[in-house]
């Protein structure tokens, strides 16, 4: 069994502020390298770590033209949906949105977070789990996405799931999760989408976590310039097998990247950084983001998940109103 697994393709009709190509020609340039890959490998089944939007919303003719590329690949394509998918991040919004289209035209298959799908392909059966963004992913029930149980009947088990999952520690006020913590999960491999520079393919107790970054280079980093994009090749037979390959078409980070605006960004985020440590050190403020507030409310006011997932649903309604508001 063969598959192919890549991750944060960020689908849009117009150019991040960072690049100096055409991006939306760009991207499509590297979908249908990705088809070719799937030919030369003799690909079963396609693998998508979530964040196939830009924002949840894009304009049907943009949807259109990739619908069209993804429907040659002439493969099964098993996704999440990524944080950039849904309204308010609330994975309930999920069929409303565009990707919500495309399961909806049989084009990908969404991956929920109780689902469990056996595929089955010359003998070997994988059991395939997926956990799409949550506003608590990589809270303190972490475990309960990324821990996964084999059942005894499967061959092999593939986790997919968009969150923050790192080899190191991250700065002070994001939530992440680290492989180390993780590392008692019965699922053969970790696929993770989320984090842009990715980690690359690590084993940790006989057990793969890959992350080959996001497709699309627009974050707003230095690093960015350096990194090329990847998707994942897996064989799956006595053992997995799993590596990395880099995609052709992808242009080197100086040729599409503006390099003086990286700069002036980085040095807005590192000023950014600076004011919200100093907030932290009064201690009058933990957190700055939305839902961060919402958990820490929730917790000081002994408040449960029900009232939690609430704000999360309300907060999801308002972003999808203000959407429609801009389109009219």
């Amino acid at each position: 069994m063969r598959l192919l697994f890549f991750t944060d393709t960020h689908i849009r009709g117009t150019n991040p502020r960072n690049r100096k190509d055409n991006f939306y020609e760009t991207l499509k340039t590297k979908f249908n390298e990705i088809r070719q890959l799937c030919d030369q490998l003799d690909i079963d089944y396609i693998l998508h770590g979530g964040d196939w939007f830009d924002r949840p919303d894009v304009s049907p003719g943009i949807v259109k033209d990739f619908a069209v590329i993804l429907r040659s690949f002439n493969r099964p394509i098993y996704t999440i949906a990524g944080n950039h998918d849904v309204y308010g991040h609330n994975p309930d919004t999920v069929g409303r949105t565009m990707l919500g289209v495309l399961e909806g035209a049989g084009v990908i298959h969404l991956i929920g977070f109780k689902d469990t799908i056996f595929l089955e392909k010359n003998g070997i059966k994988l059991q395939l789990t997926g956990k799409p963004y949550r506003y608590d992913l990589d809270g303190d029930q972490f475990k309960e996405y990324y821990i996964v149980e084999k059942t005894n009947n499967a061959d092999f088990a593939i986790n997919v799931v968009h969150g923050m999952l790192l080899v190191h520690p991250f700065f002070e006020g994001i939530q992440y999760t680290l492989l180390e913590d993780i590392k008692e999960t019965e699922a053969d491999i970790t696929l993770a989408g989320h984090y842009h520079s990715g980690f690359g393919i690590k084993k940790v107790n006989n057990k793969y976590f890959a992350n080959p970054g996001s497709l699309s280079r627009i974050a707003n980093t230095l690093s960015e310039i350096n990194r090329k994009p990847k998707v994942v090749y897996i064989e799956l037979g006595d053992e997995a097998r799993i590596e990395e390959i880099e995609l052709k078409s992808a242009l080197d980070g100086e040729e599409v990247l503006d390099r003086s605006k990286l700069e002036a960004s980085q040095d807005r985020v590192l000023k950014l950084h600076q004011f919200y440590q100093e907030i932290a050190s009064t201690r009058e403020y933990k957190k700055i983001d939305l839902h961060e507030i919402i958990e820490e409310i929730a917790a000081n006011e002994d408040l449960g998940k029900d009232v939690k997932d609430e704000a999360i649903r309300r907060i999801a309604i308002a972003r999808e109103n203000l959407s429609i508001a801009d389109d009219e």
